[in-house]
């Protein structure tokens, strides 16, 4: 998955989390004050609540009321909404000879587009992990300090039911561990405390003990440790202390201890040692030293609860924890009884594709019409969002199948039984992924992206020319070729002086005679300037300003003629044409590209248009149409390619020989696309170059 997409979710998710738990401390704050004249245990019960809510947030509370009323109603399994798939190296893409307006980019990456990654949430996440180490190294160091004096200390049986050890340490009298307290005593403090003082400490100790305050301590350590960046979180540990020590102290004076002889060994604890470092060992002193000695001998008792004030408690108890788990369960009560309503597919699904290095949305919008006919249309939202036509949709027995054509994309998947999720496989190419569709509603549904806005042609009869271009030796690690660009910046990139007249004057390299060697083999990427007409150039117009730069830079100077040489002869088989009448704007660009060798999408395009393809891209000879048919059409051809094919793109070509493998080109566009192709020796176009010379400087 890609890091960026999740590290924004994560991050959003844990602001929201912050923002509602800081509400939430803020409210038991409150109510601490109201209840500041009851028990401080009812305190500290506020504070802990307040502590455990950053574990839980409401989301997580309300999974959990979700997921109690499916298991009451029994609700069948679904797929997981994550999934985690393996992948190779991505397949080396061809170039496109042509590319549909407005974005004439000539290279293909079928649904792979590259987002920009941001680089906040990995800094973010790398200073958390260091804040989290660090404060956890820390306290970790000052608990294995203790354990030690501890273990190393001289035992002298129990106390008040607790076994106690004398340590050789400053450390004040406390309660260590959580599942087997050890009452851990200072060297000295028999002799620097009187009996009764000491007895009123150790009844301190034992009311930690029996109240499990260590465990909360460690509890409240860890959230800590994991939102130490939190300044609420911190108060939140401090009245906890605070809470918990008076706790201790109200239950101490109820046992008939002396207020005064509790009071001074309080004092003489402070005076000759040190407070505990760690939270998770309870001592004696840890809170306001004045305030608390003020109220153990002012003699005052906790007020009792009145019914007003258990109703709050009782109040904020179901507000905190138990009003998101009924929400949950009847939300997913509620979905559960409307699902055998929503198990139709015309509807509005949403699911990303993990591709390599990437992350790419996806959008599919199923329609219904009358007769009960599915249409839909496929949106990639990382690609700019623009629709792509399905050619075929059906959906029998909770299975949804779609043949998206224009793109050689296949997608099968099962609807679960709520008709919420459709988990399936896509696949492009040889190239299967998993992809989960998840069923959109107006809060979730992602937003399409408004197409660019269209610019109005160039005039017909214009003669447009660049007003700049820059000519560069392509990169030596660079692979493949390509021709196109945006509106108004066509350009190439990777192509050869035989590659570029190719294109322009739709010619085979074999056509041109007297080509120095170089123009075979030099690589050049071309970038160009505005045209100096307004409006977005034809692909005829883009050819003649193409031209024109081959005379001016590369000093390009020819004559035609004619001569023999073999080739091949595109005509209609004798079945007739195959082909779809195209329904695009025939004075837009024609499409002509590869998903994968031998996978042929065409739209829009005359039969010049495919031989020139064919010519450029695929064979290694001319093409000749003889097929006389007019117009511009749609039509994807699929077949095996042989070591003779594709020779322009420098690909060894490896045949397919498994027995579901297309048939070759000579076979597949007859059955196909009613074409076919003969091979014979006939009277070509040549060009024969009179001058030449490589490119001028910038």
């Amino acid at each position: 998955m890609n890091f960026s997409l999740a590290g924004d979710a994560v991050l959003a998710a844990l602001i929201q989390h912050l923002w509602q738990s800081t509400l939430v401390c803020a409210a038991l704050w409150i109510l601490s004050l109201m209840l500041r004249r009851n028990a401080a245990r009812i305190r500290f019960r506020l504070w802990v609540l307040a502590s455990v809510k950053f574990l839980l947030p409401f989301s997580l509370l309300i999974a959990a009321g979700g997921g109690f009323s499916k298991s009451i109603t029994q609700t069948p399994n679904i797929e997981p909404l994550l999934s985690f798939v393996i992948e190779g190296p991505a397949e080396q893409t061809v170039a496109k000879l042509h590319s549909e307006a407005p974005a004439k980019n000539i290279t293909v990456h079928a649904l792979t587009a590259t987002r920009s990654k941001s680089a906040v949430p990995l800094a973010l996440a790398l200073l958390w992990g260091t804040g989290v180490v660090t404060i956890s190294s820390l306290w970790l160091r000052r608990w294995l300090h203790l354990r030690t004096l501890v273990r190393g200390g001289t035992s002298i049986g129990n106390m008040a039911g607790l076994r106690a050890v004398i340590v050789e340490s400053d450390a004040e009298p406390g309660v260590f561990g959580i599942f087997r307290p050890v009452l851990m005593l200072p060297r000295g403090v028999t002799y620097k405390l009187t009996s009764m003082q000491m007895n009123a400490i150790v009844a301190h100790e034992v009311c930690h003990v029996r109240r499990q305050d260590n465990l909360t301590a460690a509890l409240h350590m860890a959230i800590s440790a994991i939102f130490w960046f939190h300044p609420a979180v911190w108060w939140i540990g401090r009245q906890l202390i605070v809470e918990r020590e008076a706790a201790c102290d109200e239950a101490v004076l109820e046992q008939s201890h002396s207020a005064m002889e509790y009071a001074e060994g309080i004092l003489n604890v402070c005076k000759f040692y040190l407070e505990v470092p760690v939270a998770c060992v309870s001592g004696v002193t840890g809170a306001d030293l004045k305030k608390r000695i003020a109220h153990i001998l002012s003699g005052s008792t906790a007020e009792r609860l009145s019914i007003a004030r258990k109703l709050v408690l009782s109040a904020a108890g179901v507000l905190s924890i138990g009003m998101p788990i009924a929400f949950g369960v009847l939300h997913a009560s509620r979905s559960y009884a409307e699902a055998p309503a929503r198990t139709n597919p015309d509807d509005t699904w949403q699911g990303t594709l993990h591709v390599p290095q990437k992350d790419l949305r996806t959008v599919l919008k199923i329609t219904k019409a009358t007769d009960g006919k599915l249409t839909a249309s496929f949106y990639s939202i990382d690609q700019g969002g623009q629709p792509i036509s399905v050619k075929e949709t059906t959906f029998q027995n909770g299975e949804l199948k779609l043949n998206v054509e224009a793109i050689d994309g296949v997608y099968t998947g099962k609807m679960s039984p709520d008709g919420t999720t459709i988990t399936g496989e896509w696949k492009q190419g040889d190239r299967p992924l998993p992809l989960i569709l998840v069923r959109a509603t107006a809060d979730t549904a992602w937003a399409i992206p408004e197409p660019p806005p269209k610019l109005p042609p160039m005039a017909a009869d214009a003669d447009p020319s660049f007003e700049v271009a820059t000519i560069k030796p392509t990169a030596p690690d660079f692979k493949g070729k390509g021709f196109g660009g945006p509106p108004r910046r066509f350009g190439t990139r990777g192509t050869t002086l035989l590659d570029i007249m190719s294109f322009v004057y739709g010619v085979n390299p074999k056509q041109v005679v007297g080509a120095p060697a170089w123009a075979e083999t030099d690589r050049f990427d071309i970038t160009t300037g505005q045209p100096d007409v307004p409006g977005a150039p034809s692909q005829k117009q883009d050819k003649l300003m193409m031209r024109k730069l081959l005379e001016t830079r590369f000093g390009l100077k020819y004559h035609k003629d004619q001569k023999e040489m073999a080739a091949y002869v595109l005509g209609v088989a004798k079945d007739g044409s195959k082909m779809t009448k195209s329904t695009a704007d025939p004075h837009s660009s024609p499409a002509f590209f590869f998903t994968k060798l031998g996978h042929l999408t065409v739209r829009n395009a005359t039969m010049d248009d495919v031989v020139q393809g064919f010519q450029g891209a695929v064979f290694d000879r001319p093409v000749v149409n003889r097929t006389g048919i007019e117009g511009h059409w749609d039509f994807s051809l699929k077949w095996t390619p042989d070591e003779t094919q594709f020779q322009v793109f420098n690909m060894k070509i490896v045949p397919d020989e498994s027995p579901d493998a297309p048939p070759p080109i000579f076979t597949a566009i007859q059955e196909q696309v009613g074409l076919k192709l003969d091979a014979a020796k006939t009277m070509v176009d040549v060009m024969v170059l009179d001058h030449v010379e490589k490119p001028s400087e910038n």
